[in-house]
């Protein structure tokens, strides 16, 4: 069981807003935040690296509870991932912290506005992923978190409705590691994360697609324009003989998707023992069709495209109050 250093309670601010921050004043949030994260990456001790994640958590919890924090670019360089919804309705924090035994805990925040109490607000998420059973095939709560640090959020549309798409990765422990390609979805209006959904076509009732591996394995998952290829078989005549023979004809098609390694047991009868899964050499993909992710296999991964993966600006929101939610 993992260590549990913070207990938030639900605090609803019903006092007026609090005055409008400057500057200065976020920049302060900042740099104390840099501080603490610091040591969170580098304290030499257990208790010291979350004694000071306990400091991180609250004050960048105070600083989400400010007016127009949404409108702050926040820079906490590598320590910390930010990621923007680029139609405004949230924000994801996701850290780890590394105890001295190989495991890791993800801590995060999850900013969103709700349309419906017309406020901004903060919710904290809880890594319980060595208590989730089944964890490809539940929704999850941000009480319930299959903890991770997100580094690409993936956005797409269908039919009036946005669908957003985080992948990450952590430590599980000194032999494995995991990736998760993780659905995040509001309740209409509302401001409360879940996790998972049933985005998947033909995939039973996988929520989240997650990969498992050896530590000393290195794996693939990114979102950018690459080929997929479709194999198509012919008849051809060959001059000089009487029968036809089937000629192979390949045919690569460009697109966005999320491009992932395949893993599999490095010798067969491993299955199941994740710390021997590494990359199989085959690549996969899915891609977004009508409001769902289809698998492809024959993924060609060769085309960099950086320019993909952009920076979301800040858009503004009204935010008459935050409230905490734990």
């Amino acid at each position: 069981m993992k260590r549990r250093f913070l207990i938030f309670i639900i605090v609803t601010l019903s006092y007026p807003l609090l005055p409008a921050q400057n500057k200065a004043e976020m920049s302060k949030f900042q740099l104390q935040l840099n501080q603490l994260f610091d040591q969170v990456y580098n304290a030499p001790t257990d208790n010291e690296r979350y004694l000071a994640n306990e400091s991180a958590v609250h004050l960048l919890s105070k600083a989400l509870e400010m007016e127009n924090s949404f409108k702050w670019k926040w820079d906490l360089g590598t320590r910390v991932s930010v990621l923007t919804a680029s139609d405004g309705k949230f924000r994801i924090f996701s850290w780890p912290v590394r105890r001295d035994n190989g495991e890791y805990e993800c801590f995060g925040f999850v900013q969103a506005y709700d349309e419906g109490e017309e406020e901004w607000v903060v919710t904290v998420l809880h890594d319980k992923s060595d208590e989730i059973i089944n964890p490809e095939e539940s929704i999850l709560a941000a009480d319930q978190w299959l903890g991770a640090v997100y580094q690409s959020l993936v956005e797409t549309s269908h039919g009036g409705h946005h669908y957003y798409m985080l992948l990450g990765w952590t430590g599980v422990d000194m032999l494995t590691q995991r990736k998760v390609i993780e659905p995040i979805w509001f309740k209409r209006k509302g401001a409360a994360p879940l996790f998972g959904q049933p985005v998947f076509r033909r995939d039973g009732n996988r929520r989240r697609v997650i990969l498992c591996y050896s530590n000393n394995a290195m794996v693939n998952l990114r979102y950018e324009v690459q080929f997929t290829r479709q194999i198509e078989k012919k008849r051809v005549k060959v001059k000089g003989s009487k029968k036809p023979v089937i000629e192979q004809i390949n045919h690569d098609e460009k697109q966005r998707m999320i491009i992932f390694d395949e893993v599999a047991p490095q010798v067969p009868g491993m299955e199941g023992l994740f710390q021997y899964y590494v990359p199989s050499g085959v690549e996969l993909a899915y891609v977004f069709m009508d409001g769902k992710w289809a698998l492809k296999d024959n993924a060609q991964g060769r085309l960099a495209d950086k320019k993909l993966n952009k920076e979301f600006a800040p858009i503004d929101k009204p935010a008459p109050q935050y409230r905490m939610q734990d």
